[in-house]
């Protein structure tokens, strides 16, 4: 249990016992299903922790040269690299940190194809496929919506494919169950399964929430089995974000004014919606507070939560407490590692929240506090 007495305010928490039954939970099921899953760091990228992954998986996935180069340096492995387009500046680059690239079309395939076969050893190529089907219902995270830029339809695939394309990657799905990944694999069976037999791997993406209390980790352990017995040539892959860090941590917050507006009373806080918890507002969702109730009930004190920056839409609400709130109490946001932190910035100039892990020894392990010149350099 973390001691916020300890903890610098704003910061992001992750506890590292949390984190270490998320790793073999995965573990578990890579080892059962046969199956390699692999870290994407869109969703989590916090390398000073990489030691700890580091004992349970070997590999990780990036999106961008950026990531790439931290998977090369600092998770120590190459990366399976996918990215919607690459560039002449940047795939050299690539290259050097990569052991897998995906291409999103044929035109870049065509295009940096030919760099890989020259320097390139011991890349693996893909191509990425659209099955057409997601049960993603938010727009905003459907990969697979109409008019998508992601990936190759079947009927644009040729009977033989290119030389160099050894792999298929595909992403469907969003914080989903194994049941939305069996409806789904019934769809990328339908379409692409003829060409199974001209690949070597099939990466079937991130979305997988097996570390969530209701996932059926035994079905989905079952599901990879039976793909695997149907094209046992295939080395299956898995890259899932938010299951590795998901309730794994918490973002505290201190109470630094308390307004009213027409009977709305809001609190706020020295951290911001917009710029530390971007998805509330992008989703969007109302994210837990320890000891609140996220709707208002009657005979409790309800309250807004506000965020520091000057963005008019930076609040969300209801909270309900059993207290009133007083300036300089701890307001303490849960699961706030994945996907979060990744996508902060520092609009208006706020404050970056400080990076730490809890110690399974009960330590606060500070990876990084903020200050004026992070911001600045990265205004110059």
């Amino acid at each position: 249990m973390i001691d916020f007495s300890k903890v610098p305010s704003p910061c992001y928490v992750m506890e590292e016992d949390l984190l270490r039954k998320n790793l073999s939970i995965i573990k578990n099921v890579s080892d059962k299903a046969g199956v390699e899953i692999i870290l994407a760091f869109k969703s989590f990228a916090m390398w000073k922790s990489f030691p700890i992954f580091r004992e349970y998986i070997h590999c990780s996935t990036a999106s961008s040269l950026y990531e790439a180069r931290l998977a090369y340096e600092e998770m120590g492995s190459k990366a399976h690299t996918y990215s919607p387009a690459y560039t002449e500046t940047d795939f050299p680059a690539i290259m050097e940190c990569s052991s897998h690239i995906t291409f999103n079309s044929f035109n870049q395939f065509e295009r940096f194809y030919p760099n890989v076969e020259k320097n390139g050893k011991d890349i693996s190529c893909g191509i990425r496929i659209n099955p057409e089907y997601s049960e993603v219902e938010t727009e905003l995270y459907n990969p697979c919506a109409p008019g998508t830029r992601f990936g190759i339809t079947s009927d644009l695939l040729p009977p033989t494919l290119p030389k160099g394309i050894e792999g298929f990657h595909c992403h469907t799905l969003c914080e989903s169950s194994s049941y939305d990944l069996e409806r789904t694999l019934v769809h990328i069976e339908e379409r692409f399964s003829g060409w199974f037999s001209q690949i070597k791997w099939l990466n079937l993406g991130g979305g997988h929430l097996m570390t969530r209390k209701d996932y059926d980790r035994e079905h989905l352990i079952n599901l990879l089995k039976g793909l695997k017995s149907r094209y046992p040539h295939l080395h299956i892959i898995l890259e899932p974000g938010s299951a590795f860090t998901w309730q794994t941590g918490v973002l505290v917050s201190t109470v630094v004014d308390i307004v009213e507006n027409r009977g709305i009373k809001t609190a706020i806080l020295d951290v911001s919606f917009t710029c530390h918890m971007p998805d509330c507002l992008e989703m969007p969702y109302q994210p837990a507070v320890r000891g609140a109730v996220s709707e208002t009930v009657e005979g409790k004190q309800v309250y807004r939560l506000g965020g520091n920056s000057c963005l008019s839409g930076d609040y969300m609400g209801n909270w309900s407490f059993d207290h009133e709130l007083q300036i300089g109490e701890r307001i303490v946001f849960e699961d706030m590692i994945h996907y979060t932190m990744v996508k902060t910035s520092m609009f208006n100039g706020i404050q970056h929240p400080s990076i730490a892990l809890w110690t399974c020894g009960g330590e606060l392990n500070l990876y990084r506090a903020f200050c004026y010149e992070d911001y600045r350099d990265r205004m110059s």
